[in-house]
């Protein structure tokens, strides 16, 4: 007899169907039998040793978090209720083009200390992984829900080249191209970049082509934070179609939002890109979260010639008052290229998390409102804490735009992704909301998406971005990652001053048809494990 049938559950299966009523039957951690309105019809009900009654409940695919910075939290946080509660059966880490694979010794602590405000110091990880696949042997011995990674291309420079800006030699654009074969081989899904952080923004569009020809060889995608989401963005996306479409290579946009005064009303004007670039045959997806303010580091906006040489060096360079000055000027004057070309608004920066608890006064407020509290210049504050915390403070940055967020999760080729930094102690509610987010928000309250449009975003979408050809969906012989929700209540519990809240209306949660989340509650299961790429045909 099979090992569970939820009975009478209104089925959103991901295709953007229309939803059915149906028992559905797993077994094995697969998905073994669907029986359509099995009670109106009067035919044999199936059995098992487990029947749970979703009267009232949507059963759809386990959630894709297709941009998530759960790279070592997944190994700290055998709970992960933050992503487990709110659906997610799957993210997709190694964003933004700074991660822990692959390395070595040096590259591991630079890379430790520039992304600390991402993930923590790691001081309570055992870093006993090198390359790509040692990475995702550890995730395999078992995790709260399924990872995919992106090889980041920051790291693979870091690696073969330094934090230097300069052009990368022969030989070591020859070892770059190695390092990213390897990691696909491993079993990596595509390469990310941040092209607004060190060391990756050093990269000129000739080694990223390069590097995204090995990409398309192996079947994987390249998801850039692009060069600007500020001044120069329509710019910066229209390089990144350019680069892909001379490569060969898919294209995956990471949190697609046009942010800061300067693209207010514009999401447009990217819609159209888009479609010309899809009507000329270029393979095009993208990311979005459902909010408006942005979250990275504090470090993050300064110049790139600040942070050039690593962690060690940017510290040097804010110490020393002639240089710390012309940081100030390239940030309030001519606009940083790290705060994506606008001359930065130091009341829109809210301090969202810190390293160092004797700091903590500052979480929560705006370095204006710390400024003033101070009786200092908020450079004077932002500089002293860069400083005090050592680059570690994380920020939410409020420069979005409603209209272009409603606009943007419209499009066809949109998926969702949290973009979650689970770190500090008011971290983005984006992190623990994004999910429920989209289907109370902006499904039941506003009408945006449909019901089945929004699940097929959440789920389908991103898994035939990913080439993953047993999940979601809701079909016979696919993999039981499953998520039971009433559409009347589930909603974001996170807000920006609860930003740990968990969601509500999102009972029952199964990972490889294992219970995670069961009546409301994590479980003590550990069904999550590395999804690595699925070779081309």
């Amino acid at each position: 007899m099979e090992e569970l049938v939820i009975r009478d559950a209104d089925v959103v299966d991901g295709s953007g169907s229309d939803a059915y009523r149906a028992d559905v039957v797993v077994d094995g951690g697969r998905i073994v039998s669907i029986v359509k309105e099995a009670a109106a019809a009067g035919c044999q009900r199936p059995k098992a040793r487990r029947e749970l009654d979703a009267e009232g409940l949507v059963l759809s695919p386990g959630f894709v978090d297709m941009h998530a910075h759960s790279d070592l939290a997944l190994l700290r946080d055998h709970d992960h209720s933050a992503k487990a509660a709110q659906g997610v059966t799957l993210e997709v880490i190694g964003q933004d083009g700074l991660s822990y694979a692959p390395v070595d010794d040096r590259t591991l602590g630079e890379v430790r200390r520039a992304i600390a405000g991402w993930n923590g110091p790691g001081d309570d990880i055992d870093f006993d992984w090198r390359t790509v696949g040692e990475y995702l042997d550890r995730l395999d011995r078992g995790i709260a829900v399924n990872a995919a990674y992106l090889i980041p291309q920051g790291t693979v420079r870091a690696l073969a080249v330094g934090w230097e800006d300069r052009e990368a030699t022969p030989a070591e654009l020859d070892r770059m191209r190695r390092l990213v074969a390897e990691g696909l081989e491993q079993g990596a899904v595509g390469m990310s970049s941040g092209l607004t952080y060190t060391p990756g923004m050093y990269a000129q569009d000739a080694e990223l082509t390069e590097l995204c020809r090995v990409v398309a060889t192996y079947g994987g995608y390249y998801c850039p934070h692009h060069r600007s989401y500020g001044a120069g963005a329509l710019e910066a996306y229209e390089e990144m179609v350019a680069l892909t479409r001379e490569a060969g290579c898919s294209l995956h946009l990471a949190h697609a939002t046009m942010n800061f005064g300067v693209n207010k009303g514009r999401a447009p004007e990217l819609l159209t890109l888009l479609d010309e670039a899809l009507a000329a045959g270029s393979d095009i997806s993208l990311d979005t979260y459902p909010y408006t303010p942005g979250c990275t580091t504090l470090a993050a906006v300064l110049p790139s010639w600040a942070s050039e040489g690593g962690p060690e060096q940017t510290l040097k360079r804010l110490a020393d008052e002639e240089t710390a000055e012309r940081i100030r000027h390239h940030l309030e004057v001519t606009g940083s290229d790290g705060c994506h070309g606008v001359p930065v608004e130091w009341d829109t920066i809210e301090i969202s998390g810190v390293n160092d608890p004797a700091l903590a006064e500052f979480v929560g407020r705006t370095i204006q409102e710390s400024a003033d509290r101070r009786g200092e210049a908020p450079w004077a504050t932002a500089r002293g804490l860069l400083l005090a915390d050592r680059l570690a403070p994380t920020i939410l940055q409020h420069v979005g735009h409603e209209e272009n967020v409603r606009e943007i999760m419209r499009h066809r080729v949109h998926t969702s992704g949290s973009d979650g930094i689970l770190q500090g102690a008011k971290p983005h509610p984006r992190a623990y909301g994004t999910f429920p987010h989209y289907l109370g928000r902006y499904v039941r309250e506003l009408g945006v998406l449909s019901l089945e449009e929004c699940v097929a975003h959440l789920t389908s979408r991103p898994a035939a971005r990913l080439r993953l050809p047993d999940r979601g969906l809701v079909r016979e012989g696919y993999r039981a990652d499953l998520v039971l929700f009433d559409p009347a209540t589930v909603a974001a519990g996170s807000t920006f001053e609860q930003p740990r809240t968990l969601p509500v209306g999102i009972p029952h949660v199964l990972v490889d048809g294992r219970f995670v989340i069961e009546d409301g509650s994590r479980t003590d299961v550990l069904a999550g494990r590395a999804v690595r790429r699925t070779p081309p045909a």
